[in-house]
């Protein structure tokens, strides 16, 4: 069988490689012919094709052998689309393109659906109550995908913040010595983008359908004391913290204050993390 990715980017590109090393068929989905050179290069073979336009369907664009599906689309600000458009309306275009050969479908989503739980831990049965519009897109899509004919073959995966090689959160701030717009107080949940692709291959294979993880690394820390340790990794000077503008994406993050709970992930999947 083979796999399909929505989003071939930071996590989708490791996911396909981690797939490749088993050996299985991997096709992306992009809208660029230059993008599409690039990933057949990596041995993935590119569908080219535009979520948030008119969108093929049916078994003469999508390989029948397809078994397994990530969808893992992130938001162009560039994009003339709205955030709503691409991750609501693009996956509903998806799902209604896609046929019945498709057994698993894994949607990343974000630990933002949670919204501000005042430094209180959060889990898969904690309530929903997203601030910012990506936290609301994330929600509405997947509250789309769990009412889909294909819902019952869905494993929605919350993520916390990914960081790895070359995303490392105000790393380059740091170096600078641009203050931080966010307290020092209030907590961090953050993934190394190596566990989370190895998270979704386990998924794929040992979650029951359909289902809901947060995936983190259990280990919440205060910003403050990440940003003060990131600047002793950096030989940078010490940060210092500047309340947010109001109204702005930095204020709405520092707002959703929570500690993520990954003992749903722990007991079912048993991940075992490189970077815990």
């Amino acid at each position: 069988m083979a796999k399909l990715i929505f989003g071939c980017g930071y996590l989708g590109r490791r996911v396909a490689g981690l797939w490749q090393q088993r050996g299985d068929v991997v096709y992306a989905v992009t809208r660029a012919a230059t993008r599409a050179e690039s990933l057949r290069r990596e041995g993935i073979r590119p569908l080219i094709a535009d979520i948030t336009a008119a969108f093929p369907t049916g078994e003469r664009f999508w390989p029948a052998e397809i078994d397994t599906v990530l969808y893992a689309v992130g938001y162009d600000r560039g994009s003339a689309a709205s955030i709503h458009d691409v991750y609501v309306g693009g996956l509903g275009k998806v799902l209604d393109g896609l046929t019945d050969s498709v057994k698993r479908l894994i949607y990343v989503s974000s630990v933002g659906v949670y919204g501000d739980a005042g430094g209180d831990w959060v889990d898969e049965e904690a309530p929903c109550r997203p601030i910012r519009e990506g936290g609301k897109a994330s929600l509405a899509a997947e509250e789309l995908l769990k009412a889909h004919r294909l819902g019952n073959r869905a494993i929605i995966l919350r993520l916390a913040g990914i960081y790895g090689p070359g995303r490392i959160p105000r790393s380059e701030a740091l170096v600078t010595a641009q203050p931080i717009d966010a307290p020092a107080e209030g907590y961090l949940n953050l993934i190394h983008v190596d566990d989370a692709a190895a998270i979704v291959l386990l998924a794929e294979a040992k979650a029951s359908l359909p289902r809901t993880y947060v995936v983190s690394d259990g280990q919440p820390v205060v910003r403050g004391d990440y940003y003060r340790e990131l600047a002793r990794l950096l030989a940078a000077p010490a940060p210092v913290f500047v309340p947010p503008t109001e109204n702005t994406p930095a204020a709405q993050r520092a707002a959703g204050n929570k500690r993520v709970n990954n003992r749903r992930l722990k007991d079912e999947l048993a991940p075992k993390l490189r970077y815990p």
